[in-house]
């Protein structure tokens, strides 16, 4: 297997990143993946058996993708070759197949390795279909983004998918004791500087050694509190694209959240889109479809303190006008919930669809003209505040249709007074309709 930095022209004790010279030697050295690599993980059983299928290794940055894959071909003898998708084309993907062809002939299988594989096009991704079928090459692909969308059925179809996890805490602390016994040292930092040091990593085990060769090379005189470390480290960003995945996952988050009548929820996910660059306004459009959809004729309310969430963050901007969508989204995690004008409005649409060209009855049709009142338009018609009970009980639906139900209020918050006087008028009206 042809190690990289000689590849690339370096010699041996060239300097090499802290997390390249930690890099696992066996599949039982990755960390925070047990489910794939543990005794009954099926990559383990795959690398035991010596016998390697396709697959897709989906997860986040600094999982551990690359290095299971090398693991891999090391365990089954097959021959490592990797390309990235990034600075490879149509020629590169040609010679690595010739390559592994050359090699099948000679008696050695190839594992192709295609790192961020999801960047190649739908057309380049078809070009690895019939290399793949005929075992010419074994191929191992690496991506960040969520293979339903972003690779090929055809692909997909012959391929496993396998989901690494982002690192938790005590995987990330086992690299770090790692790192200090490769260094010999213990890192310049106090428990809670350590803790702090833990949670920048976000789950990313190649940047956690980074952020940790940064700092024994920095050789502090005494450990470093919370405050010394940010000075010396910055915190990246959250991992969030706005045109990605995890854009829907937090929207749905968070508007499962608020359906849910847990504003602390609903809070932490709206501040996590925030924190990750999210634009406010399309948060706010979210809240006021929740306003409608999910809270409805309960608590009138929130349509008016979501739309006045969205003109107070357009008036303010950020950071302030942020806290009246923080107040949008409190009111309505916690205010009485009901779908009862979205299914009514359904229900509606689909009558409409279903009954076409029904015109309206007479009695409800406007008449601006004598011809129109002489063909009878608005003829009967009783104007209710008149009528006794303020409710004349007159049939608004067309002729000939049969009279339905589509809005019936769940009988929460304000929905629980509608209830009540929609079910006196119906009263009404059957009394009227039998006298």
């Amino acid at each position: 297997m042809t190690d990289l930095f000689q590849a690339a022209g370096l010699a041996p004790e060239a300097p090499r990143p802290l997390a390249d010279r930690l890099r696992p030697q066996s599949l039982d050295e990755v960390a925070g993946q047990d489910h794939l690599l543990g005794p009954d993980g099926p990559i383990r059983r795959m690398a035991e058996a010596r016998r390697l299928s396709s697959m897709i290794l989906w997860g986040p940055p600094g999982t551990g993708k690359t290095t299971i894959a090398r693991l891999l071909a090391k365990a089954g003898g097959y021959e490592f070759q990797q390309i990235s998708a990034v600075f490879s084309g149509v020629a590169d993907l040609k010679k690595a197949f010739d390559q592994a062809r050359v090699r099948r002939a000679a008696g050695q299988a190839t594992l192709l390795f295609v790192d961020e594989i999801h960047r190649f096009n739908r057309a380049q991704q078809d070009g690895f279909l019939p290399f793949v079928e005929e075992g010419v090459v074994t191929l191992v692909g690496a991506t960040t983004e969520n293979p339903s969308f972003e690779l090929n059925g055809a692909l997909l179809s012959r391929a496993q998918v396998y989901v690494l996890k982002r690192l938790d805490e005590a995987a990330l602390e086992g690299l770090l004791a790692k790192a200090e016994t490769f260094e010999d040292r213990p890192l310049p930092l106090d428990d809670e500087a350590r803790a702090t040091l833990v949670a920048m990593a976000d789950g990313d085990g190649r940047y956690l050694l980074t952020l940790a060769e940064t700092l024994f090379n920095i050789g502090a005189a005494k450990p470093l509190d919370p405050a010394g470390l940010g000075r010396i480290l910055q915190k990246r960003s959250p991992a969030y694209d706005k045109d990605r995945e995890e854009h829907y996952n937090l929207i749905s988050a968070l508007h499962k959240s608020v359906r849910g009548s847990d504003p602390d929820a609903a809070l932490y996910w709206l501040a996590r889109m925030l924190a990750g660059g999210e634009d406010p306004l399309f948060i706010a459009r979210r809240l006021v479809r929740m306003a409608s959809e999910d809270i409805g004729a309960a608590d009138p309310l929130s349509l008016l303190l979501t739309t006045a969430a969205k003109d107070a963050y357009d008036f303010l901007g950020s950071p302030e006008g942020e806290l009246a969508l923080a107040q949008a989204v409190v009111h309505m995690a916690s205010a009485p919930k009901s779908n009862a004008v979205y299914v009514a409005f359904k229900a509606a649409q689909k009558a409409a669809r279903e009954t076409g060209s029904l015109p309206p009855p007479a009695l409800s049709r406007n008449a601006p003209t004598r011809l129109m009142k002489e063909l009878g338009y608005g003829k009967g018609y009783a104007y209710d505040p008149d009528a006794p009970d303020g409710f004349s009980g007159q049939n608004y639906f067309p002729e000939g249709m049969e009279r339905p139900v589509f809005y019936a209020p769940k009988g929460d918050g304000a929905e629980a007074r509608v209830k009540e006087r929609l079910q006196h008028w119906a009263d009404l009206r059957a009394r009227k309709a039998g006298a």
